[in-house]
């Protein structure tokens, strides 16, 4: 008689049905669905935050990937989408704050790189980030964390510029993606803005030829 596997559960069921193995990702075990659903449940900043819902992971997203677009309005829309997905691996790990990142160390970043790269796979963008990119969305991230953690977290701003830096651009008409929502609102305004990326990605070129 074979003897009951005693491996530990390494995947994460999701709704649509995907299993996403943590140790072995595959892009076919991705669905934007389950990440929209999971991120818009993620609670940032541990959920020490202001207002009668969490901040939530997916609505950090739409703000990055906004600021992303403000410090270089001419980046193509899928160097866009990879700054919404900078975070997408907290649908499956959630999101621990980058003190106890620290502590843990590099296991967590391994983990977190091998299922951004399974996401970046399933949509067609490239398994890492270029360089440039990478420190745009840096750039935008920690833009983004100022913003959070003085309208939302109870930081001064002298207490953010000491942990974010103080953002070099001027942000407008950011007030609706700062103020938290609903959980079934960020879902939403997360799809929204992947499907209008991803309908911009796979539009046809402009024609050159003259009439």
């Amino acid at each position: 008689m074979a003897k009951p596997d005693k491996r530990p559960r390494a995947f994460q069921r999701m709704l649509s049905g995907r299993r996403l193995d943590l140790l072995d990702p595959s892009p076919l075990d991705v669905e934007i669905e389950d990440i929209a659903h999971g991120l818009a449940r993620v609670a940032r900043w541990n959920g020490q935050t202001q207002g009668p819902h969490i901040f939530s992971v997916a609505q950090h997203s739409v703000l990055v990937e906004r600021i992303v677009g403000a410090i270089d309005p001419g980046v193509p829309a899928r160097w866009r989408l990879a700054a919404l997905l900078h975070d997408a691996p907290e649908y499956v790990i959630g999101d621990m704050i980058s003190p106890f990142k620290a502590v843990i160390g590099d296991a967590y970043k391994s983990v977190e790189a091998r299922i951004l790269a399974a996401i970046h796979m399933r949509f067609a963008l490239p398994a890492q980030a270029p360089a440039a990119l990478a420190r745009i969305v840096k750039q935008a991230d920690q833009a983004a964390a100022f913003i959070e953690a003085t309208r939302l977290a109870g930081f001064k701003i002298a207490e953010a510029e000491q942990f974010f830096g103080k953002p070099r651009i001027a942000m407008r008409n950011i007030e609706a993606l700062v103020a938290p929502m609903d959980s079934a609102h960020a879902e939403d305004l997360f799809l929204e803005r992947f499907q209008e990326l991803e309908a911009e990605m796979n539009a046809p070129a402009p024609s050159t030829s003259s009439a």
